[in-house]
């Protein structure tokens, strides 16, 4: 049985979830956190569904190691191909949050004919999740989603530099994006760049940063489940699979000062 004092578990194939991680952390100081990031593996967006699900399924044993009373799969491929194996692997021992369900539920706000674009990594396009939830719940929004799958291991190599910003530049031009009023950011890569797509756009689509809904929705979760830490200043460990300079240099971009990273091999 999971206690409030328990950590919340944080995955993803490398720094992105850090995102996520960061908004948890500042909404919820109390909370104990253990991140891992999957660094020999990175990135996700490349590799199959059975692979992905593989990795996934022994990070979340890692972390139910840890005790984790909940674990937040903050990564979008890894949400699409592995939600359901891992909810069914770990049962009742903790909850399990991925990053789809609470971005697609804050789109309720958009009442009225909508066209909205997706950019995320190819096995997050490819698996029609965001579109078939979407056009299930809100039959009035036109979702065009576009691959950028080279973008997330740009960020993850050079940060915002040029050549990310050339890329970045490269796919938002594609005529699939178009005259869309909104566009998702379906990798929790992309809030790093929010400010230069903002830019690329004048300032006139909204961009939907999946970082403060899921960070919300795993508030308003722990809340119901009686298992909201109160307390003051948790603890944050945060694990990669693979450690390397230039994650530590990302980490470090991501979350706003550096972090102690510890290397821990998936077996």
């Amino acid at each position: 049985m999971s206690s409030q004092t328990d950590p919340i578990g944080i995955f993803d194939s490398g720094i992105g979830g850090l995102t996520i991680a960061k908004s948890i952390v500042e909404a919820m100081p109390g909370e104990d956190i253990v991140y891992y990031g999957d660094t020999a593996h990175l990135p996700y967006g490349d590799k199959s569904p059975a692979t992905i699900t593989a990795c996934s399924l022994r990070i979340t044993d890692l972390l139910l190691q840890k005790n984790c009373k909940m674990i937040v799969i903050a990564c979008n491929s890894a949400s699409t191909a592995a939600f359901e194996a891992v909810r069914a692997h770990v049962g009742d021992r903790a909850i399990v949050m991925n990053v789809v369900d609470p971005l697609v539920a804050s789109l309720a706000v958009h009442k009225e004919p909508h066209k909205m674009g997706l950019i995320g990594t190819r096995q997050t396009v490819r698996s029609m999740v965001y579109d078939q939830k979407i056009q299930a719940l809100y039959p009035h929004i036109t979702l065009v989603s576009h691959p950028t799958n080279l973008l997330a291991s740009a960020i993850e190599e050079f940060g915002r530099n040029g050549v990310t910003d050339s890329l970045l530049s490269e796919y938002l031009s594609h005529p699939d994006l178009k005259d869309i009023q909104s566009l998702i950011l379906a990798c929790t890569h992309y809030p790093l760049l929010k400010d230069k797509i903002n830019t690329f756009f004048d300032q006139k689509v909204c961009i939907i940063d999946p970082s403060d809904v899921v960070s919300a929705s795993v508030h308003q979760t722990l809340q119901e489940h009686g298992l909201h830490n109160l307390g003051s200043m948790g603890t944050r460990h945060f694990h990669v699979s693979d450690y390397t300079d230039s994650f530590e240099k990302g980490a470090r971009m991501f979350f706003g000062h550096t972090l102690h990273l510890e290397h821990l091999a998936l077996e």
